[in-house]
């Protein structure tokens, strides 16, 4: 009672804090004239003084009213568009590292250049991180003719770029990408084995927009890069045929944690089944030896029961592709990991593709964790703002609009069943449309969107349909979403980019109509007729009342139903919200009140009959702090685990990039030889042990595996003084003299070349060996809570010493190798290629659910965005103008390495050479 008598007369904390940016915004106002008196190119001029005066020891604070000034103005004569004071408070807010909470239509585009041109004035480069590759080429082109304006460069980092074009936009001092395009590249910086070769710099400071989708939604799954394993397409195919026979009381679901088990009359039942098919090894379904059988059989559970068509993927061309929960989004390229995707595949029928291994992984809170200074903007965060704190260290601010909201958002309505609600949902949208109001529709799967598309053409409702099936015309659909009359039906409004303005939007009419039409006279006096056609239409729909949304079910999160209800009433103007809600949702059927709730509702209520009332409502709120509890949770645990891995990633990167940077590293190689002779010889002859108690045949057996020599150690025993360090001491002269020789016949620079990549080669190996086994070890070790055992402290123990194993191993492989190779003289050694980077493919899984949660636009160039263009790609074996099957360059014998002729940028071999090789 005290907190809101307090709050009302002082104000909440938030209130509190934007009020005192209320100075620094009336020094950028006071500042204005001035800076209006400017010439265009004093304007552009101010951008050189400002990195005079940090040259002179002033800080980004001093300087940020007059820089802030300056990109107001900037704005003005590039973009028509003058910042409000409103759009400088959230200016300030980005700048200080903090997230700024922006309702929609209130320009967080325009305000991310006030922040980014303060801190691109440095050179130290500036990220913008979008949602979809639309949306970064879209911001690069619009918001980097201000930049540009100004002095800067500006770069954008979509899929297709070559190496040189990536590494030119990543120099640039403003640089626009996509979450996963910037994590991508970071992995497979590290996997480069030159310094040149690398593409990004040093990180300085990133904004990111829809911060909440990117940070909190997509912070669920790592993203990683694979490679294909072997082929087992027959075992998912037999695997799919037993589990499509099984009956429902062989097995229990899980739907809050997707998962399902067999249960214990069940596993009798499969194992009679899996060895009448010939599929076990021996008759116990558990024992070790049907380990890959029990994975397989797990996946086809999930895969049939748990996974639904239109709903998780689609299929089509015949391949599974996945659809993003989040955006409703194709996300072609995209596939789950652990066998999963491949049992989805058998399931439908289509090719099974190969399962992928990984090589290089990590999350998005590791990967913008290196980030020194990191903001982001978006239109709902205050309810994960405590996420925000504990993970990223990064407050949040609620920015206040520029006009006053207008909406009105009215209480849910409950029906019994599906039937029911669509029904009043059909009959609601017709009446709309009656008086012209447009109606935007959001529901949370295919399904249900071409279910209501059913129901309003009985209504003889005309309406556009978005889900991942149109994707093609998705900014199209959703600009023209406000015109009179309009009804658009969206599976999942977050992450669209696209404004819906009321009356329609003019710069997409024009596109549409005029297209064609050359410039001149005519094609003026069109445009200035779509311009009034569309503000003739907006005053109509604003006589009806504005956009109305109406949501078909509520979503888990708040945060995406709030994204939808943000859609309405932007800058003022009027509009209207409304969820329907049945007990046959799966929020209320999963995760809502108990059924003492639900007996109430099939009791009390008539058919066709709607209930609402706040404490509904309420319980339906409830329903989703439960989920988001349980979100974070599973977030959490993602990146408590990722920190374990994290930590290793930091000392191999390290490693890597000290080798890299190195001119010899006989130094690294010595030492790690001398740490092999030292593990040998330890291991064999424990300390405080006496000789007899050595284990003498297996040093020497070991000592003559790794170093390639036979040493007489029985020898060395007979002596009376013999010690563990005496026999290492001579096993070490023995390896230093051996390699001494070797350096001493050949010439010493192609040896340096020869230690470098050696060391290179296997410290990626066995990095990517024990990725598996860290994978391997995750998904088993819940298993230990059985035991009374805290699973996150074990996975920490054991993964620390298979990293000591690993190091082990490493220098002992090492010492090997480089002991084993021989320099023969007089013939010349060939120039050692350094090997490039496999085909490999780019997932953002979930490891323990198999879930892809990438959001990068629809993902048809995924694959072309890694290091080339994937082999397996149809696309791969396409140029510009070229077509698979023909290669117009096949009789000019092009290296496979060298740049194509066709001018895509990919290496021949990725691209018009492809088709010579299936050819």
């Amino acid at each position: 009672m005290l907190n809101s008598v307090m709050k009302a007369v002082f104000g909440s904390s938030n209130d509190r804090y934007v009020k005192s940016l209320g100075k620094i915004v009336n020094q950028i106002n006071a500042l204005e004239p001035q800076i209006q008196a400017l010439t265009d190119e004093e304007l552009a001029a101010q951008t050189d003084k400002f990195r005079a005066q940090l040259a002179d020891g002033k800080t980004l604070d001093d300087i940020l009213p007059e820089a802030f000034a300056t990109v107001r103005e900037a704005s003005v004569r590039v973009l028509g568009m003058r910042h409000f004071d409103v759009q400088m408070v959230g200016g300030i807010v980005l700048h200080r590292g903090e997230i700024a909470e922006m309702r929609t239509g209130e320009g967080k585009t325009l305000v991310s250049t006030l922040a980014t041109y303060l801190n691109a004035i440095e050179g130290k480069g500036v990220h913008v991180v979008t949602v979809n590759d639309y949306l970064a080429r879209r911001d690069a082109e619009w918001m980097g003719r201000l930049h540009k304006f100004l002095g800067l460069t500006v770069g954008v980092i979509v899929p297709n770029l070559n190496e040189f074009e990536r590494r030119e936009a990543y120099n640039s001092d403003v640089t626009y990408s996509t979450n996963n395009e910037l994590g991508f590249d970071y992995l497979r910086d590290n996997m480069k084995h030159e310094r040149s070769q690398m593409v990004q710099r040093p990180f300085n400071f990133a904004v990111i927009d829809e911060v909440d989708s990117i940070l909190i939604d997509e912070a669920r799954t790592p993203l990683i890069i694979s490679g294909p394993t072997e082929d087992k397409s027959d075992l998912y195919i037999a695997i799919d045929e037993v589990v499509k026979t099984f009956p429902e009381e062989w097995y229990e679901k899980d739907e809050k944690q997707r998962n399902i088990q067999l249960t214990e009359d069940g596993t009798e039942e499969v194992e009679k089944l899996l060895i009448e098919k010939g599929l076990l090894e021996t008759e116990n379904l558990y024992d070790v030896e049907n380990t890959q059988v029990v994975h397989h059989l797990d996946q086809a559970l999930r895969a049939v029961h748990m996974f639904k068509k239109d709903t998780d993927y689609i299929v089509k061309d015949d391949k599974v592709v996945i659809i993003d929960e989040f955006t409703g989004r194709m996300m072609d390229g995209r596939r789950w990991s652990n066998g999963l995707h491949q049992a989805v595949e058998a399931k439908e029928g289509v090719k099974i593709e190969p399962e992928n291994q990984t090589l290089a992984s990590i999350t998005f809170q590791n990967y913008f964790r290196m980030y020194p200074k990191l903001s982001g903007m978006t239109g709902t965060a205050a309810t994960e703002a405590a996420e925000f704190w504990d993970i990223y260290k990064m407050n949040v601010v609620e920015i206040p609009t520029n006009v006053p909201v207008q909406r009105i958002d009215e209480d849910d309505e409950f029906y019994k069943n599906t039937q029911d609600k669509f029904k009043a949902i059909a009959k609601a949208i017709r009446e709309k449309n009656e008086i012209g109001q447009p109606v935007l529709v959001g529901t949370v799967s295919i399904e249900k969107s071409e279910m209501l598309s059913e129901f309003l053409k009985e209504e003889g409702v005309e309406h556009e349909v978005l889900n991942a099936r149109q994707h093609e015309r998705e900014a199209h659909i959703v600009a023209q979403a406000g015109r009179i009359g309009a009804v658009t039906i969206a599976t999942n409004m977050a992450g669209r980019g696209t404004d819906i303005q009321l009356g329609g939007n003019v710069d997409f009419r024009i596109d549409d109509e005029l297209r064609d039409m050359p410039d001149g006279p005519e094609k003026d006096a069109a445009i200035a007729r779509i311009r009034e056609e569309v503000a003739a239409e907006k005053q109509r729909v604003l006589e009806a009342g504005g956009l109305f949304v109406l949501g078909t079910e509520r979503h888990e999160s708040r945060r995406i139903d709030n994204q939808l209800r943000g859609r309405s009433g932007r800058q003022g103007d009027p509009g209207l919200s409304r969820f329907y809600l049945c007990l046959e949702d799966d929020l209320l059927r999963i995760f809502g009140p108990d059924t003492l709730f639900a007996r109430m509702m099939n009791s009390n209520l008539e058919d066709g009959e709607a209930i609402g009332s706040k404490w509904l409502s309420k319980a339906i709120e409830t329903a989703q702090k439960k989920v988001e509890a349980r979100n974070y949770e599973i977030r959490k645990q993602v990146v408590q685990y990722d920190d374990v891995m994290n930590d290793q990633r930091k000392v191999i990167y390290e490693q890597r990039a000290e080798i890299m940077d190195s001119e010899a590293v006989d130094d690294v190689v010595i030492d790690m030889r001398h740490d092999a002779i030292n593990s040998i010889v330890g291991n064999a002859c424990p300390p405080g042990s006496y000789p007899e108690q050595w284990d003498v045949e297996g040093l020497k057996e070991k000592a003559e595996e790794v170093l390639g020599m036979t040493f007489p150690i029985e020898d060395w025993l007979e002596e009376e003084t013999v010690e563990p360090e005496l026999i290492e001491e001579r096993l070490r002269e023995a390896a230093d003299k051996a390699m001494e020789g070797k350096l001493a016949s050949g010439d010493p620079a192609m040896w340096r070349r020869i230690e470098k990549s050696v060391l290179l080669q296997e410290l990626d190996h066995e990095w990517k060996d024990h990725l598996a086994t860290l994978d391997a070890l995750r998904q088993v070790v819940g298993l230990r809570a059985h035991a009374q055992k805290q699973p996150l402290n074990e996975y920490k123990q054991e993964a620390f010493q298979l990293f000591e194993s690993m190091l082990d191993k490493l220098r002992e492989t090492v010492t090997n190798k480089l002991l084993r190779i021989e320099l023969r003289e007089p013939e010349p050694l060939p120039p050692i290629d350094l090997p490039e980077l496999p085909d490999f493919l780019t997932g953002h899984i979930d490891p323990l659910s198999g879930l892809d949660n990438s959001n990068d636009g629809d993902g048809s160039e995924t694959r072309e965005a890694m290091f080339g263009s994937f082999a397996g790609s149809p696309r791969a074996a396409v140029g510009p103008g070229g077509s698979v099957g023909d290669n117009p360059y096949a009789s000019l014998n092009i290296s496979r390495n060298a740049p194509c002729p066709c001018g895509s940028g990919n290496k021949y071999k990725h691209c018009h050479g492809a088709i010579s090789a299936r050819a």
